[in-house]
């Protein structure tokens, strides 16, 4: 078979190993069959049209639907000039490519073109050691304050780790049954039965009186999820929080929607985050795609009415807002959801803009039905979230 790419040199199986580092590099799951593959791929169908290529390529490099936006940004930057190999992979800092290149890459993307940290060499003088060392304070206070949309892929993989460590207490309420108390109380009241029990140990002697009051329990969890492509770098990292965070909730029902409902409750109730991610990876058919957020409640009310608990249960949305359906519809399916739980409450990952106003269709509905608007685009949004569920519960009764 003819190797395609410069006839004196035959440099493009070089280049087609270094574009699946730099994949690698990016987050992208490829190996060496894969690339091995694109190879084959190039050679079927040629080099002269530069889109059949990346076609080519997409289709046996790409197996996640996330990917793909990564693939073609990277693709495009990777092969737009025939130098630019050449020089990535002689590490050369990339200050000349910045400069000449206007156009606005994903943070993954990003991260894969730049060149290597150089190693640091043993210091011979003071003068020499002008290096920090990783996850300073420093790094750690600006992670915590960085936007997800916003991380590299190294940058990202920490802060879903962060994340998980995240606690989110669900505000608990008074249940029906009652129980001993440990110490009296305003709101106990005597548990005659066991006066007259400790008085028969006792010899009619009244020594201790058990109190009864009311056990507590958590108020049932509703997540809706926004996968959307909007959403793309924000719906796995808070799946992974949610998950983590209320593992010691009462009931929690989770639904993801883009385009239609997916019911992701049977995920959630795997142990491990990691494979409740790749369940729901592999339930979810709709990632990165459009977003009904009504026409997914309408799915809700008609299928898993049930999951709302009389009304007391607590309703997340997690979105931003940007839907594509009708308004009259969501406001009707949005009114129903408001009858039937006891707080609506709205995370929106758009609040990391100073000045953030709610003026899409969709985004002016949800402000207009929620109890509330919370922040969730970074750690410190995430940490102060059990902090406002608590003061808005408490505000409500």
């Amino acid at each position: 078979m003819q190797q395609l790419g410069d006839a004196r040199r035959g440099k493009l199986a070089g280049n087609m190993a270094a574009f699946g580092r730099a994949l690698r590099r990016a987050g992208v799951r490829t190996d060496s069959a894969r690339i091995a593959l694109a190879a084959e791929a190039a050679a079927l169908v040629g080099v002269d049209s530069r889109l059949d290529l990346a076609a080519a390529m997409e289709s046996v490099m790409i197996s996640r639907e996330q990917d793909r936006m990564v693939f073609r940004e990277l693709f495009d930057a990777w092969f737009r000039d025939p130098e630019l190999a050449k020089k990535i992979l002689r590490q050369m800092l990339p200050s000349a490519e910045g400069k000449a290149e206007p156009v606005k890459r994903r943070p993954r993307v990003r991260e894969a073109l730049a060149a290597p940290s150089p190693k640091v060499m043993p210091a011979k003088n003071e003068r020499e050691v002008e290096f920090d060392a990783a996850m300073t304070a420093s790094d750690r206070r600006r992670l915590q304050h960085a936007d997800f949309n916003a991380l590299g892929a190294a940058e990202y993989q920490l802060v879903e780790r962060l994340a998980r460590e995240i606690a989110l207490p669900v505000p608990e309420l008074p249940a029906r049954r009652l129980r001993v108390a440990s110490g009296a109380s305003t709101h106990s009241r005597m548990h005659w039965p066991g006066v007259l029990h400790q008085a028969a140990r006792t010899g009619g002697e009244l020594i201790r009186l058990p109190r009864l009051e009311r056990r507590r329990q958590p108020l049932p969890l509703l997540v809706l999820v926004d996968v959307s492509g909007s959403m793309e770098r924000y719906a796995r990292l808070l799946l992974a929080f949610l998950h983590a965070a209320t593992r010691r909730a009462g009931r929690r029902d989770v639904f993801a929607f883009g385009t239609h409902l997916t019911d992701l409750t049977p995920a959630f109730r795997i142990a491990d985050t990691d494979a409740m991610l790749e369940a729901a990876g592999a339930a979810i058919d709709d990632f990165a795609g459009g977003t009904r957020l009504g026409g997914s409640l309408v799915q809700l009310r008609r299928r898993h009415a049930r999951r709302l608990t009389g009304r007391r249960t607590l309703v997340l949305i997690i979105s931003d807002g940007l839907d594509t359906g009708e308004p009259a519809e969501l406001e009707h399916e949005l009114l129903w959801l408001k009858r039937h739980s006891r707080k609506l409450l709205w995370l929106n990952p758009l609040m990391r803009y100073e000045g953030y106003a709610p003026l899409a269709r969709g985004a002016a509905l949800l402000h207009r039905h929620a109890d509330a608007m919370l922040a969730v685009h970074n750690l410190t949004a995430l940490a102060q979230l059990a902090t406002s569920l608590a003061a808005l519960m408490k505000a409500g009764r």
